[in-house]
């Protein structure tokens, strides 16, 4: 990830867990595409939906926060997701037969590059950047 970013520009947006969440967040991304004079949001609406199921589905207490902003460096634009995992995420192998496990995969086939850190002890933060 760049050493700098832009801070974001309107507040985040905190969600509980659950499965209105990711309608939320891509709504949510809509707008703040629109603000940025952002046309095109589908490799970014597909980014914040699998990053705030995957916080949903896999820890599913307390809350989940999404912030979208400009990365300052580069004409990319980075979404954030927080939540209160302790597990970093990973690219599962391909299973031809499962029938779910290729978020990831399509996030980082779809991203310009993506990542997570932990949080401190109870917490952690996926992003993604994507191409404006």
């Amino acid at each position: 990830m760049p050493a700098v970013l832009l801070a974001p520009e309107s507040p985040p947006l905190v969600l509980e867990p659950s499965d209105q969440a990711p309608a939320k967040a891509r709504c949510y991304l809509t707008d703040r595409f629109r603000e940025l004079g952002l046309a095109d949001d589908f490799i970014g609406r597909l980014v914040v939906t699998e990053l705030v199921t995957n916080s949903y589905k896999h820890v599913g207490v307390g809350r989940i926060v999404v912030r979208v902003f400009p990365d300052g460096c580069e004409p990319l634009t980075v979404i954030e997701v927080e939540d209160e995992g302790t597990v970093l995420p990973t690219i599962r192998d391909e299973d031809g037969d499962a029938e779910s496990g290729r978020g990831l995969l399509l996030v980082a086939q779809m991203a310009h590059d993506w990542g997570a850190r932990r949080l401190g002890e109870e917490g952690k933060l996926v992003w993604a950047r994507c191409a404006r």
